[in-house]
Protein backbone atom coordinates (compact mmCIF):
# COMPACT_ATOMS: atom_id res chain seq x y z
CA UNK A 1 0.00 0.00 0.00
CA UNK A 2 1.43 3.58 -0.69
CA UNK A 3 2.27 5.26 2.21
CA UNK A 4 0.44 8.67 3.36
CA UNK A 5 2.92 11.13 2.14
CA UNK A 6 3.06 9.06 -1.18
CA UNK A 7 -0.07 9.60 -2.02
CA UNK A 8 0.03 13.27 -1.34
CA UNK A 9 3.62 13.47 -3.73
CA UNK A 10 0.99 12.03 -6.57
CA UNK A 11 -0.40 15.65 -7.23
CA UNK A 12 3.10 17.37 -8.09
CA UNK A 13 4.72 14.42 -9.49
CA UNK A 14 1.30 14.55 -11.84
CA UNK A 15 1.99 18.37 -12.90
CA UNK A 16 5.67 17.76 -13.01
CA UNK A 17 5.13 15.19 -16.33
CA UNK A 18 3.78 18.17 -18.08
CA UNK A 19 7.61 19.33 -18.55
CA UNK A 20 9.29 16.65 -20.59
CA UNK A 21 5.81 16.37 -22.57
CA UNK A 22 5.57 19.88 -23.43
CA UNK A 23 9.29 19.65 -24.82
CA UNK A 24 8.11 17.18 -27.02
CA UNK A 25 4.30 17.68 -28.24
CA UNK A 26 4.79 21.08 -29.54
CA UNK A 27 6.99 19.36 -32.78
CA UNK A 28 4.77 17.98 -34.20
CA UNK A 29 2.42 21.58 -34.19
CA UNK A 30 5.02 23.46 -35.98
CA UNK A 31 3.76 22.77 -39.25
CA UNK A 32 0.10 24.05 -38.66
CA UNK A 33 1.58 27.01 -36.36
CA UNK A 34 3.83 28.06 -39.49
CA UNK A 35 0.90 27.68 -41.84
CA UNK A 36 -1.57 29.97 -39.79
CA UNK A 37 0.56 33.12 -38.71
CA UNK A 38 2.38 32.75 -42.08
CA UNK A 39 5.93 31.99 -40.53
CA UNK A 40 8.79 30.13 -41.93
CA UNK A 41 8.61 26.81 -40.07
CA UNK A 42 12.67 26.96 -38.81
CA UNK A 43 11.96 30.09 -37.70
CA UNK A 44 8.58 28.87 -35.63
CA UNK A 45 10.80 25.90 -34.21
CA UNK A 46 13.71 27.72 -33.27
CA UNK A 47 11.26 29.98 -31.26
CA UNK A 48 8.90 27.94 -29.61
CA UNK A 49 11.36 25.26 -28.90
CA UNK A 50 14.16 26.99 -27.83
CA UNK A 51 12.15 29.80 -25.92
CA UNK A 52 11.09 27.01 -23.87
CA UNK A 53 14.24 25.25 -23.40
CA UNK A 54 15.82 28.43 -22.31
CA UNK A 55 13.61 28.80 -19.48
CA UNK A 56 13.45 25.64 -18.29
CA UNK A 57 17.42 25.54 -18.22
CA UNK A 58 18.04 28.62 -16.44
CA UNK A 59 14.96 28.96 -13.95
CA UNK A 60 15.40 25.66 -12.57
CA UNK A 61 18.11 26.17 -9.98
CA UNK A 62 16.75 29.79 -8.77
CA UNK A 63 13.38 27.93 -8.41
CA UNK A 64 14.66 25.24 -6.15
CA UNK A 65 16.14 28.72 -4.15
CA UNK A 66 13.18 30.00 -3.96
CA UNK A 67 11.46 26.91 -2.81
CA UNK A 68 13.51 26.47 -0.06
CA UNK A 69 12.69 29.79 0.87
CA UNK A 70 9.01 30.23 0.61
CA UNK A 71 8.03 26.17 1.18
CA UNK A 72 7.37 24.03 -1.68
CA UNK A 73 4.20 23.22 -1.27
CA UNK A 74 3.68 27.02 -2.27
CA UNK A 75 6.21 26.96 -5.09
CA UNK A 76 3.91 24.01 -7.03
CA UNK A 77 0.83 26.15 -6.43
CA UNK A 78 3.34 28.97 -8.21
CA UNK A 79 4.01 26.38 -10.54
CA UNK A 80 0.76 25.60 -11.51
CA UNK A 81 -0.64 28.96 -11.96
CA UNK A 82 2.35 29.99 -14.23
CA UNK A 83 2.04 26.89 -16.11
CA UNK A 84 -1.97 27.22 -16.62
CA UNK A 85 -1.54 30.89 -17.64
CA UNK A 86 0.79 29.71 -20.44
CA UNK A 87 -1.18 27.32 -21.88
CA UNK A 88 -4.55 29.26 -21.66
CA UNK A 89 -2.51 32.11 -23.59
CA UNK A 90 -0.88 29.53 -26.14
CA UNK A 91 -4.52 28.06 -26.93
CA UNK A 92 -5.87 32.20 -27.29
CA UNK A 93 -2.42 33.94 -29.08
CA UNK A 94 -3.57 35.87 -31.80
CA UNK A 95 0.17 35.90 -33.44
CA UNK A 96 3.64 34.23 -32.95
CA UNK A 97 5.29 37.06 -30.08
CA UNK A 98 2.21 35.63 -27.83
CA UNK A 99 2.95 31.99 -28.45
CA UNK A 100 6.66 32.62 -27.54
CA UNK A 101 5.08 34.49 -24.12
CA UNK A 102 3.18 31.42 -23.74
CA UNK A 103 6.21 29.06 -24.10
CA UNK A 104 8.32 31.10 -21.47
CA UNK A 105 5.50 30.90 -19.40
CA UNK A 106 5.02 27.39 -19.36
CA UNK A 107 8.14 26.68 -18.96
CA UNK A 108 8.66 28.78 -16.01
CA UNK A 109 6.24 27.11 -14.31
CA UNK A 110 7.76 23.28 -14.93
CA UNK A 111 11.00 24.99 -13.47
CA UNK A 112 9.36 25.75 -10.82
CA UNK A 113 7.25 22.46 -10.17
CA UNK A 114 10.12 19.78 -10.88
CA UNK A 115 12.82 21.15 -8.19
CA UNK A 116 10.09 21.32 -5.75
CA UNK A 117 8.47 17.67 -6.24
CA UNK A 118 12.22 16.28 -5.72
CA UNK A 119 12.54 18.28 -3.05
CA UNK A 120 9.48 17.09 -1.26
CA UNK A 121 10.61 13.67 -2.36
CA UNK A 122 13.56 14.22 -0.13
CA UNK A 123 11.79 15.93 2.62
CA UNK A 124 8.34 13.75 3.58
CA UNK A 125 9.43 10.50 2.46
CA UNK A 126 11.44 8.08 4.72
CA UNK A 127 15.19 7.47 3.18
CA UNK A 128 14.19 3.64 2.45
CA UNK A 129 11.38 5.22 0.47
CA UNK A 130 13.18 7.36 -1.31
CA UNK A 131 14.52 5.23 -3.77
CA UNK A 132 11.54 3.69 -5.65
CA UNK A 133 9.93 7.15 -5.53
CA UNK A 134 12.74 8.73 -7.81
CA UNK A 135 12.60 5.64 -9.44
CA UNK A 136 9.01 5.96 -10.35
CA UNK A 137 9.56 9.82 -10.83
CA UNK A 138 12.41 9.04 -13.25
CA UNK A 139 10.21 6.15 -15.23
CA UNK A 140 7.02 8.94 -15.47
CA UNK A 141 9.41 11.48 -16.69
CA UNK A 142 10.90 9.33 -19.83
CA UNK A 143 7.05 7.97 -20.72
CA UNK A 144 5.79 11.82 -20.64
CA UNK A 145 8.54 12.58 -23.40
CA UNK A 146 8.38 9.46 -25.21
CA UNK A 147 4.41 9.84 -25.24
CA UNK A 148 4.53 13.46 -26.44
CA UNK A 149 4.88 13.70 -30.15
CA UNK A 150 2.26 10.44 -30.34
CA UNK A 151 -0.22 12.74 -28.31
CA UNK A 152 0.40 15.97 -30.12
CA UNK A 153 -0.03 14.42 -33.26
CA UNK A 154 -3.25 12.98 -32.01
CA UNK A 155 -4.52 16.30 -30.87
CA UNK A 156 -3.60 18.18 -33.93
CA UNK A 157 -4.94 15.98 -36.27
CA UNK A 158 -8.57 16.29 -34.53
CA UNK A 159 -8.59 19.54 -32.84
CA UNK A 160 -6.00 21.46 -34.66
CA UNK A 161 -1.89 23.09 -33.42
CA UNK A 162 -4.08 25.10 -30.39
CA UNK A 163 -5.38 21.58 -28.84
CA UNK A 164 -1.38 21.17 -27.16
CA UNK A 165 -1.37 23.81 -25.82
CA UNK A 166 -5.24 23.28 -24.43
CA UNK A 167 -4.42 19.67 -23.38
CA UNK A 168 -2.44 20.92 -20.28
CA UNK A 169 -5.49 22.20 -18.27
CA UNK A 170 -7.27 19.32 -17.66
CA UNK A 171 -3.94 17.39 -16.04
CA UNK A 172 -3.59 20.43 -14.04
CA UNK A 173 -6.91 20.21 -12.73
CA UNK A 174 -6.78 16.87 -12.14
CA UNK A 175 -3.56 17.63 -10.34
CA UNK A 176 -4.87 20.40 -8.04
CA UNK A 177 -8.45 18.28 -7.26
CA UNK A 178 -5.89 15.24 -5.55
CA UNK A 179 -3.93 17.97 -4.25
CA UNK A 180 -7.17 19.25 -2.63
CA UNK A 181 -8.06 15.36 -2.08
CA UNK A 182 -5.14 14.09 -0.26
CA UNK A 183 -3.60 16.77 1.58
CA UNK A 184 -1.87 19.53 -0.25
CA UNK A 185 2.08 20.93 1.45
CA UNK A 186 0.98 24.76 1.15
CA UNK A 187 0.27 24.85 4.68
CA UNK A 188 3.47 23.51 6.20
CA UNK A 189 6.60 26.11 6.43
CA UNK A 190 9.97 26.76 4.23
CA UNK A 191 12.31 24.59 5.48
CA UNK A 192 14.91 27.44 6.38
CA UNK A 193 15.55 28.25 9.79
CA UNK A 194 15.25 31.91 10.72
CA UNK A 195 14.25 35.07 8.92
CA UNK A 196 15.61 34.80 5.52
CA UNK A 197 17.80 37.15 3.86
CA UNK A 198 17.89 39.22 0.96
CA UNK A 199 17.33 36.70 -2.36
CA UNK A 200 20.34 36.77 -4.40
CA UNK A 201 18.87 38.80 -7.71
CA UNK A 202 22.34 39.31 -8.92
CA UNK A 203 23.43 35.70 -9.02
CA UNK A 204 20.11 34.90 -10.89
CA UNK A 205 20.82 37.55 -13.67
CA UNK A 206 24.11 36.37 -13.70
CA UNK A 207 23.08 32.70 -13.85
CA UNK A 208 20.46 33.06 -16.59
CA UNK A 209 22.19 35.48 -18.64
CA UNK A 210 25.45 32.83 -18.67
CA UNK A 211 23.00 29.96 -19.39
CA UNK A 212 21.46 31.83 -22.25
CA UNK A 213 24.24 32.82 -24.10
CA UNK A 214 25.78 29.21 -23.74
CA UNK A 215 22.39 27.86 -24.86
CA UNK A 216 21.95 29.63 -27.89
CA UNK A 217 25.24 29.37 -29.06
CA UNK A 218 25.71 25.53 -28.36
CA UNK A 219 22.71 25.57 -30.99
CA UNK A 220 23.30 24.52 -34.48
CA UNK A 221 24.10 27.55 -37.09
CA UNK A 222 23.84 30.08 -34.02
CA UNK A 223 25.13 33.50 -35.35
CA UNK A 224 28.33 34.72 -33.74
CA UNK A 225 28.43 31.60 -31.92
CA UNK A 226 31.89 32.13 -30.41
CA UNK A 227 31.11 35.12 -29.03
CA UNK A 228 28.01 33.61 -27.81
CA UNK A 229 30.05 30.79 -25.81
CA UNK A 230 32.69 33.23 -24.64
CA UNK A 231 30.56 35.73 -23.07
CA UNK A 232 27.83 32.31 -21.69
CA UNK A 233 31.45 31.27 -20.03
CA UNK A 234 32.52 34.80 -18.28
CA UNK A 235 29.04 34.94 -16.87
CA UNK A 236 29.16 32.27 -15.46
CA UNK A 237 32.66 32.89 -14.07
CA UNK A 238 31.17 35.57 -12.70
CA UNK A 239 28.55 34.38 -11.23
CA UNK A 240 31.08 31.27 -9.33
CA UNK A 241 32.91 34.48 -7.93
CA UNK A 242 29.97 36.33 -6.84
CA UNK A 243 28.25 33.63 -5.01
CA UNK A 244 31.27 32.66 -3.22
CA UNK A 245 30.32 36.32 -1.82
CA UNK A 246 26.82 36.10 -0.85
CA UNK A 247 25.70 34.58 2.48
CA UNK A 248 22.49 32.77 0.88
CA UNK A 249 23.27 32.04 -2.57
CA UNK A 250 21.14 30.27 -5.80
CA UNK A 251 23.55 27.66 -5.48
CA UNK A 252 26.10 26.87 -2.53
CA UNK A 253 29.02 25.74 -4.08
CA UNK A 254 29.89 24.00 -1.20
CA UNK A 255 27.47 21.46 -2.12
CA UNK A 256 29.83 19.95 -4.69
CA UNK A 257 32.38 18.84 -1.60
CA UNK A 258 30.11 16.30 -0.69
CA UNK A 259 31.55 13.75 -2.89
CA UNK A 260 28.06 11.67 -3.20
CA UNK A 261 26.64 14.94 -4.53
CA UNK A 262 28.83 15.55 -6.92
CA UNK A 263 29.03 11.93 -8.12
CA UNK A 264 25.62 11.50 -8.79
CA UNK A 265 25.13 14.96 -10.14
CA UNK A 266 27.43 14.21 -12.96
CA UNK A 267 26.44 10.53 -13.47
CA UNK A 268 22.70 11.88 -14.18
CA UNK A 269 24.37 14.78 -16.50
CA UNK A 270 26.32 12.10 -18.85
CA UNK A 271 23.97 9.60 -18.45
CA UNK A 272 21.21 11.79 -20.12
CA UNK A 273 23.95 13.27 -22.88
CA UNK A 274 23.83 10.20 -24.19
CA UNK A 275 19.93 9.32 -24.23
CA UNK A 276 19.07 12.96 -24.61
CA UNK A 277 21.48 12.72 -27.98
CA UNK A 278 20.40 9.11 -29.03
CA UNK A 279 16.91 10.20 -29.11
CA UNK A 280 17.98 12.58 -31.76
CA UNK A 281 20.78 10.81 -33.51
CA UNK A 282 18.47 7.28 -34.49
CA UNK A 283 15.81 9.06 -36.29
CA UNK A 284 18.77 10.93 -38.43
CA UNK A 285 20.41 7.50 -38.94
CA UNK A 286 16.94 6.17 -39.53
CA UNK A 287 16.82 8.28 -42.52
CA UNK A 288 20.00 8.31 -44.01
CA UNK A 289 20.97 4.91 -43.61
CA UNK A 290 17.64 2.81 -44.26
CA UNK A 291 14.81 5.24 -45.58
CA UNK A 292 12.76 5.30 -42.32
CA UNK A 293 9.56 7.21 -41.58
CA UNK A 294 8.96 8.89 -38.39
CA UNK A 295 6.59 6.20 -37.68
CA UNK A 296 9.75 3.26 -38.30
CA UNK A 297 11.86 5.83 -36.15
CA UNK A 298 9.33 6.24 -33.15
CA UNK A 299 9.03 2.65 -33.29
CA UNK A 300 12.96 1.95 -32.90
CA UNK A 301 13.09 4.67 -30.07
CA UNK A 302 10.57 2.74 -28.21
CA UNK A 303 13.64 -0.09 -27.13
CA UNK A 304 15.23 2.31 -25.83
CA UNK A 305 12.30 4.61 -23.98
CA UNK A 306 10.02 1.64 -22.96
CA UNK A 307 13.29 -0.38 -21.06
CA UNK A 308 14.35 2.81 -19.25
CA UNK A 309 10.68 2.82 -17.84
CA UNK A 310 10.69 -0.54 -17.09
CA UNK A 311 13.65 -0.36 -15.44
CA UNK A 312 13.80 3.00 -13.65
CA UNK A 313 10.93 1.58 -10.63
CA UNK A 314 12.93 -1.66 -10.65
CA UNK A 315 16.17 0.18 -9.84
CA UNK A 316 14.32 2.21 -7.14
CA UNK A 317 13.62 -0.64 -4.94
CA UNK A 318 17.22 -1.95 -5.67
CA UNK A 319 18.26 1.24 -4.35
CA UNK A 320 16.84 1.40 -1.05
CA UNK A 321 18.23 -2.65 -0.36
CA UNK A 322 21.20 -2.48 -1.95
CA UNK A 323 22.45 0.52 -2.29
CA UNK A 324 22.83 3.11 -4.96
CA UNK A 325 27.06 1.77 -5.49
CA UNK A 326 25.94 -1.60 -6.32
CA UNK A 327 23.07 -0.48 -8.87
CA UNK A 328 24.95 2.78 -10.63
CA UNK A 329 27.98 0.87 -11.38
CA UNK A 330 25.65 -2.47 -12.32
CA UNK A 331 23.77 0.26 -14.56
CA UNK A 332 26.67 2.11 -16.07
CA UNK A 333 28.22 -1.48 -17.60
CA UNK A 334 24.99 -2.42 -18.90
CA UNK A 335 25.42 0.88 -20.78
CA UNK A 336 28.89 0.34 -21.90
CA UNK A 337 27.40 -2.96 -22.95
CA UNK A 338 24.87 -1.43 -25.32
CA UNK A 339 26.78 1.33 -26.75
CA UNK A 340 29.76 -2.13 -27.38
CA UNK A 341 26.85 -3.86 -29.29
CA UNK A 342 26.23 -0.64 -30.89
CA UNK A 343 29.29 -0.12 -32.01
CA UNK A 344 29.93 -3.38 -33.56
CA UNK A 345 26.71 -3.45 -35.50
CA UNK A 346 27.52 -3.16 -39.44
CA UNK A 347 24.26 -0.96 -39.76
CA UNK A 348 22.71 -3.14 -42.49
CA UNK A 349 19.24 -3.72 -41.08
CA UNK A 350 17.37 -0.84 -38.41
CA UNK A 351 16.40 -4.10 -36.76
CA UNK A 352 19.75 -4.48 -35.29
CA UNK A 353 19.38 -1.21 -33.48
CA UNK A 354 16.78 -2.85 -31.11
CA UNK A 355 19.42 -4.56 -28.75
CA UNK A 356 21.84 -2.07 -28.40
CA UNK A 357 19.14 0.86 -27.78
CA UNK A 358 17.25 -1.67 -25.61
CA UNK A 359 20.55 -2.46 -23.48
CA UNK A 360 21.53 1.52 -22.98
CA UNK A 361 17.71 2.39 -21.38
CA UNK A 362 18.14 -0.39 -18.70
CA UNK A 363 21.73 1.49 -18.21
CA UNK A 364 19.63 4.41 -18.08
CA UNK A 365 17.16 3.23 -15.76
CA UNK A 366 19.41 1.39 -13.16
CA UNK A 367 21.52 4.34 -12.86
CA UNK A 368 18.97 7.11 -12.17
CA UNK A 369 16.99 6.43 -9.29
CA UNK A 370 20.71 5.52 -7.49
CA UNK A 371 22.15 8.51 -8.30
CA UNK A 372 19.00 10.63 -7.81
CA UNK A 373 18.74 9.14 -4.41
CA UNK A 374 22.36 10.07 -3.36
CA UNK A 375 22.60 13.09 -4.59
CA UNK A 376 19.57 14.29 -2.96
CA UNK A 377 20.15 12.47 0.31
CA UNK A 378 23.81 14.36 0.53
CA UNK A 379 21.84 17.83 0.71
CA UNK A 380 20.42 18.98 3.82
CA UNK A 381 16.63 19.34 3.96
CA UNK A 382 17.26 22.67 4.44
CA UNK A 383 19.11 23.15 0.53
CA UNK A 384 16.15 20.17 -0.99
CA UNK A 385 15.37 22.50 -3.94
CA UNK A 386 18.56 23.78 -4.43
CA UNK A 387 20.01 20.77 -5.05
CA UNK A 388 17.47 19.38 -7.09
CA UNK A 389 17.22 22.49 -9.53
CA UNK A 390 21.25 21.90 -9.49
CA UNK A 391 20.79 18.44 -10.78
CA UNK A 392 18.02 19.09 -12.94
CA UNK A 393 19.88 21.80 -14.33
CA UNK A 394 22.99 19.76 -15.18
CA UNK A 395 21.12 17.08 -16.02
CA UNK A 396 19.52 19.56 -19.41
CA UNK A 397 23.07 20.84 -20.05
CA UNK A 398 24.34 17.37 -20.41
CA UNK A 399 21.17 16.39 -23.27
CA UNK A 400 22.64 19.98 -25.07
CA UNK A 401 25.97 19.80 -24.91
CA UNK A 402 25.54 15.83 -26.21
CA UNK A 403 23.14 17.35 -29.20
CA UNK A 404 25.38 20.50 -30.13
CA UNK A 405 28.23 17.52 -30.28
CA UNK A 406 26.03 15.70 -32.65
CA UNK A 407 25.40 18.25 -34.82
CA UNK A 408 28.82 19.36 -35.47
CA UNK A 409 29.92 15.57 -36.25
CA UNK A 410 27.14 13.81 -38.00
CA UNK A 411 26.38 14.97 -41.62
CA UNK A 412 23.15 13.05 -42.80
CA UNK A 413 24.05 14.26 -46.51
CA UNK A 414 26.94 12.98 -47.12
CA UNK A 415 27.56 9.05 -48.32
CA UNK A 416 26.51 6.19 -46.26
CA UNK A 417 30.15 5.37 -45.26
CA UNK A 418 30.85 8.99 -44.09
CA UNK A 419 27.61 9.05 -42.30
CA UNK A 420 28.62 5.50 -40.62
CA UNK A 421 31.88 6.89 -40.04
CA UNK A 422 30.87 10.04 -38.44
CA UNK A 423 28.43 7.49 -36.43
CA UNK A 424 31.41 5.82 -35.05
CA UNK A 425 33.26 9.12 -34.18
CA UNK A 426 30.21 10.07 -31.86
CA UNK A 427 30.11 6.39 -30.18
CA UNK A 428 33.42 6.95 -29.02
CA UNK A 429 32.33 10.76 -27.46
CA UNK A 430 29.05 8.65 -26.09
CA UNK A 431 32.16 5.87 -24.68
CA UNK A 432 34.17 8.67 -22.80
CA UNK A 433 30.97 10.18 -21.23
CA UNK A 434 29.92 6.74 -19.68
CA UNK A 435 33.52 5.89 -18.94
CA UNK A 436 32.93 8.97 -16.80
CA UNK A 437 29.70 8.16 -15.19
CA UNK A 438 31.07 4.68 -14.80
CA UNK A 439 33.55 6.46 -12.10
CA UNK A 440 31.09 8.65 -10.54
CA UNK A 441 28.83 5.37 -9.91
CA UNK A 442 31.60 4.20 -7.79
CA UNK A 443 32.10 7.01 -5.87
CA UNK A 444 28.47 6.26 -4.67
CA UNK A 445 27.29 5.83 -1.53
CA UNK A 446 28.02 1.66 -0.58
CA UNK A 447 25.41 1.12 1.77
CA UNK A 448 21.72 2.04 1.78
CA UNK A 449 21.39 5.76 2.10
CA UNK A 450 18.97 5.54 5.06
CA UNK A 451 21.24 3.25 6.78
CA UNK A 452 24.38 5.68 5.86
CA UNK A 453 21.68 8.35 7.58
CA UNK A 454 21.47 5.95 11.01
CA UNK A 455 25.02 5.28 11.34
CA UNK A 456 25.98 9.32 11.03
CA UNK A 457 22.79 9.83 13.69
CA UNK A 458 21.42 12.12 11.12
CA UNK A 459 17.56 12.60 11.66
CA UNK A 460 15.51 13.30 8.48
CA UNK A 461 12.46 16.15 8.58
CA UNK A 462 9.33 14.61 7.65
CA UNK A 463 8.10 18.52 7.10
CA UNK A 464 8.31 20.74 4.41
Amino acid sequence: MPSKEALRLFAPVLAATLMPLNSTMVAVAVPDISSDFGHDPALVTQALVTSYLVGAVVLQSPAGKIGDRIGHGRMIVLGQLFLGAGALLGFMAPALAWLILARILMAAGSAALVPSTLALMRQVLAPERRGRAYGTFGALMALSAAVGPLVGGELVRLFGWQSVFAANLPVLVVAVALGSLTGSFTGAAAAGRGAPSRFDWVGTVLLAAGLTALIVGLRPGAAHELVLLVLGGGLLLLFALWERRIADPVIAFSLFRSLHFSAGAVLISVQNLVMYTLIFQVPLLGVALFDLNAEDTGRLLLSLTLAMMITSPIAGRLTDHLGPRRIGVAGSLVALLGLADLALTDLTSSSQLVIPLALLGVGVGLTTPPAQSASMTAASTEAAGMAAGIGSTMRYLGGIIGVAVMSRVLDVHASRTEVISDHHVLLVFFAGALVVGLGCAALLPARPVHKDEVLAGRHTSRSV
